[in-house]
Order: C-alpha cells, then sequence, then structure tokens
C-alpha cells in the first residue's frame, strides 16, 4: 500500500521515466529509465562474454560452458532454420538472442525494469528485423524476391487470392514478432505485481498466494526464455525466406 492508503498500480512498473532531460532540434531524446536498462543489458552480457572467453580452457568452466552453449543453440537454430548461408549472419542473430535472453531475466531482478515489456521496445527491434531481411532478400535476388509471396507449384486461379493473403501475412510479421514479446511480458510481469500484493495484503494468512507467486515465478522465468527463443526462431526462419524466396 502506498502513503494514506492508496494502493499501487500493477502498472507502475512499466511507467518510463525521465532520467536526463535532453531535446535535439525540438525532439525529446531524454535519457530514460529503459535506456539505462538497456545500457545496463548490453554492459553485462558484454561483461560475461569477456569475462567468460578470456582464459578459455579445453575443460571449460562454468561461465565458460554457458558461453559455449549459448554460442552453439543460436548456431543450431540458425543452421536448422536458414542454412549454411545464415551463418554469415550469426553475430546478428546472436546478438539477438542475448539481448532478449537478458532483458526477460534482468526483468525479474526486483526493482529492475523490464524493456521488453514495452512495445516501442519491441516493435522498433521487429521492424528492424523484417526491413533488414527485405533489403537483403532484395539485393540477393532483385524482383524475384517478390516469389516469397507465390509459394512453387501452386495453380494460377489461385494466384491473387495466395499474393494478397501472402502480403498482408507479410507485413503483419513486425507486428506479431512485437506485439508476443511485449504482451508475454507485460502479462505475466502484471500478474506477478497483483498476486505480490495479496501476500502484502493477508499478511499471516498470505502463505497461500505466496507458493503461487513462488510458482508464477518460475513458470516466467521459463517464459522468459522461451519467448528469447521464439524471437530468434522466428528471426532465422524469416531469414531462411531472403536465402530461399522460391520456397
Amino acid at each position: 500500500m502506498a502513503a494514506g492508503g492508496e494502493a499501487h498500480s500493477p502498472l507502475e512498473q512499466f511507467e518510463i521515466t525521465r532520467l536526463v532531460d535532453l531535446n535535439l532540434g525540438g525532439v525529446d531524446i531524454s535519457f530514460t529509465n529503459s535506456a539505462l536498462w538497456m545500457v545496463i543489458i548490453v554492459a553485462l552480457s558484454t561483461l560475461f562474454f569477456v569475462i567468460a572467453t578470456s582464459r578459455a580452457a579445453i575443460v571449460p568452466g562454468r561461465l565458460q560452458s554457458i558461453a559455449e552453449l549459448s554460442y552453439e543453440f543460436v548456431a543450431g537454430l540458425l543452421r536448422d532454420n536458414a542454412g549454411k548461408e545464415g551463418m554469415k549472419y550469426f553475430p546478428f542473430v546472436f546478438t539477438i538472442f542475448i539481448f532478449v535472453l537478458m532483458a526477460n531475466m534482468l526483468g525479474m531482478v526486483p526493482y529492475s525494469f523490464t524493456v521488453t515489456s514495452h512495445l516501442a521496445v519491441t516493435a522498433t527491434m521487429s521492424l528492424i528485423i523484417i526491413l533488414g531481411i527485405t533489403v537483403l532478400g532484395l539485393v540477393k535476388h532483385g524482383f524475384g524476391f517478390f516469389h516469397v509471396f507465390l509459394p512453387s507449384g501452386v495453380p494460377m486461379w489461385l494466384a491473387p487470392l495466395l499474393i494478397v493473403i501472402e502480403v498482408i501475412s507479410y507485413l503483419t510479421r513486425p507486428v506479431s514478432l512485437a506485439v508476443r514479446l511485449f504482451a508475454n511480458m507485460m502479462a505475466g510481469h502484471t500478474t506477478l505485481k497483483v498476486f505480490a500484493g495479496f501476500v502484502v495484503a493477508l499478511g499471516v494468512a498470505g502463505v497461500v498466494p505466496l507458493l503461487f507467486v513462488v510458482a508464477l515465478t518460475a513458470l516466467e522465468v521459463l517464459i522468459a526464455f522461451l519467448q528469447a527463443y521464439i524471437f530468434t526462431i522466428l528471426t532465422c526462419i524469416y531469414l531462411h525466406d531472403a536465402f530461399h524466396p522460391h520456397h
């Protein structure tokens, strides 16, 4: 409860606050808590891999094992879904996976900020991915890339309807990619906040809600990983379309 008996809203945890007011040519480019946590995510991710690989050994330690497992995990996703050609873009895909995973996991820490619970962040990432893949497809195949909207072997009389469906499906890719991550993280954290409020409000009688919060927290950790996995594997699948539009 807040001072004066006012209850905290479970949505307060998603509030963007300005830390440093900045204005450039009438455009607000203030440094916010969201920007701060993105810097922290990048810094911690970089620090982890620098430390984990600085003393590489034939028999890896814990940190080196985690780094190598994450490397092989993403490399496997990329090879299986985008082929050998896709390995050229491994650094980009690996960065996406680590950033989303770290953002999701850090968001589970009390008093932290979950940047992936904001549509502006997930939508920006999704647009960069889809636009980049589209440009890549056009560079590699020219106008032949548009065959992605008409799979081979389709009867011509079905072509007009199928092209419309495929175009709509392609244009909604960034929307589905962004909303899936944003909605899952926001819904999960809101639910946790609500049940945590019950624990505090009920006092001794809040044992049952507390047990539920513990179980829900474990589920949220799993969802945090799954959402990073889904975001990455969809990126790999879309990358495959850039290489093989004649599917």
